[in-house]
């Protein structure tokens, strides 16, 4: 092919952008700049019955989350093509469906609602089943069964029409597709799709491809649940006289739940404990949220990542691809045909080793953005409880960096830090009672007792001499270091396990470590 390389990601406004979705936008991209294409976002949104308020916008903005950018289209800018939104090109389309219809390809249809129930419920009855198609469309009402002067009097008239496509009767058609191979259906198999509505509107079928023409698509990468319209699609083709410049086509594998029963929909959602939209949605009309990666803490790298391995494999064992990788790697060739099971768990791991990537600054700043939406949205509440240098602490970058840097290795998210180190902002008023059960005694009060004074008298508190002191006191108590050092951790933090004692006791300071001790020795009896 020496056409330039165009492809598109071709979404309808109907509701949230399913991850699903987001695959095939991020496999398109890949495809694009890989081949030195172009990648365009149209927006079909031809069905207005369907449509929902604020879906196209996050499209826009789920893909500009993600870091999949388009060349040109919807929320991108315009090209040599635009306008990008289908209902702005309506009529464009008109003129092919009459052409279609003209040269023989296509017929008005004026069958009723009513009607075609009453002809599916008489076939029912007869325990068959209704479609218009070369077999029924010779006994319905349409131009192919009227006289000339009957169709004209329904068009002159404004009464309710459709146009359908008319398919051939037994005919192989073939398609070949770059994943699948060769994908072979009779047309008997097949009913005459309408291509243009009453209300002036195509349906997808006619749309998408009168502007894969026009707009020099030259590779068609979209779900497999379009592959069963890719030979009404090839007929058009033909019928339109493209054939010639008819896009390659290469149809995606489903993604399956996570027990690989069925495909994983928009509905299964928070229903499994996991988000499948890039970012949260609210529904418009029921007011109803569903989680997104975005909100739940992961970052875009890690879900595209995600996403990548989720139907295509590398060459060898890399799981971790930045973009320029992924661009550099990816192949139509390797993706797979079959569904991928979409592995939650997998995909929490992943956000972790980009966690990991990030510097203790960067991941502080995160954590400081996540207290204070924290403060503003209740979930941390500032009251009595709260120390009065408090919100000194938070705004503290450098004492954020350190409890950062404690306990980064104990989380998936960034905003699961505030989780493992709100013990460094507010003192604990409890204390794990199983462990405090088990293990307080007189002789562990003494020890702490000790210790307190110790530290008092220690005039540099760092993390070699908070350490030090505390296995001298130990040893001379007759304990090994070990014994009290869980307890030494409970007095501090509340709970037995946590992030390394003596850098923990470090971060706290002398005063703060000896008020702790001095409540806890108070506290338990």
């Amino acid at each position: 092919m020496d056409r330039k390389p165009r492809v598109r990601f071709a979404p309808s406004p109907t509701g949230p952008l399913h991850m699903g979705g987001v695959r095939t936008a991020l496999y398109n991209y890949l495809f694009a700049k890989k081949m030195g294409g172009d990648f365009i976002l149209r927006i079909e949104d031809t069905d207005q019955n369907r449509f929902v308020e604020g879906s196209e916008q996050y499209i826009i903005n789920s893909l500009k989350w993600s870091g999949i950018t388009p060349n040109e289209g919807v929320g991108f800018g315009d090209g040599p093509y635009a306008p990008y939104r289908q209902s702005e090109r309506k009529l464009i389309y008109r003129k092919y469906a009459e052409q279609l219809v003209k040269e023989g390809h296509a017929y008005y249809a004026f069958d009723t609602p009513e009607e075609l129930e009453e002809v599916r419920l008489g076939m029912e009855a007869d325990k068959s089943t209704f479609s218009y198609n070369s077999i029924t469309r010779n006994n319905l009402k349409n131009s192919l069964t009227l006289s000339v002067e009957e169709v004209k009097k329904h068009l002159d008239s404004g009464n309710a029409y459709v146009i359908r496509i008319k398919v051939p009767a037994n005919e192989e058609l073939r398609v070949n597709d770059i994943i699948r191979g060769w994908v072979v259906v009779n047309t008997i198999e097949m009913d005459d799709k309408v291509l243009f509505k009453s209300d002036g509107m195509p349906t997808y079928h006619l749309a998408n491809v009168v502007d894969d023409y026009l707009m020099k698509i030259t590779h068609v990468i979209r779900g497999e649940e379009w592959l069963p319209s890719a030979p009404l699609h090839v007929l058009l083709y033909r019928f339109l006289g493209w054939e010639n410049v008819m896009p390659a086509f290469a149809h995606l594998p489903l993604l399956l739940k996570p027990d690989g029963n069925g495909k994983l929909s928009k509905r299964d959602g928070d229903r499994l404990g996991f988000p499948v939209f890039p970012l949260n949605w609210k529904d418009p009309q029921t007011g109803e949220l569903s989680s997104g990666y975005r909100e739940k803490g992961y970052f875009p790298e890690a879900f595209i990542n995600v996403l990548l391995l989720l139907g295509w494999h590398p060459e060898g064992n890399q799981e971790l691809f930045t973009m320029d990788e992924m661009i550099e790697a990816f192949s139509l060739d390797r993706v797979n045909k079959a569904g991928a099971k979409f592995d939650p768990e997998k995909t929490k791991w992943f956000n972790q080793q980009y966690l990991k990537k990030h510097s203790d600054d960067d991941l502080a700043k995160i954590v400081m953005k996540d207290i204070q939406n924290k403060l503003k949205t209740g979930e941390i509440i500032f009251d009595e409880s709260c120390p009065s240098n408090f919100e000194s602490l938070i705004s503290n970058l450098d004492y954020v960096k350190e409890a950062v840097r404690i306990t980064r290795e104990k989380v998936h998210f960034t905003n699961e830090f505030w989780s493992v180190c709100h013990f460094f902002f507010i003192p604990t008023d409890t204390y794990e009672a199983a462990f405090i059960a088990k293990k307080w005694s007189d002789k562990a009060k003494e020890f702490f007792g000790t210790l307190k004074q110790n530290y008092l008298n220690l005039k540099i508190f760092d993390l070699a001499s908070i350490e030090n002191i505390f296995k001298e006191i130990a040893i001379a108590s007759g304990v090994k270091p070990g014994e009290y050092m869980q307890l030494f951790r409970v007095l501090l933090i509340g709970v037995s396990m946590g992030p390394a004692l003596f850098d923990t006791a470090a971060l706290l300071g002398k005063d703060e470590v000896i008020r702790r001790i001095e409540r806890a020795l108070k506290k338990l009896p």
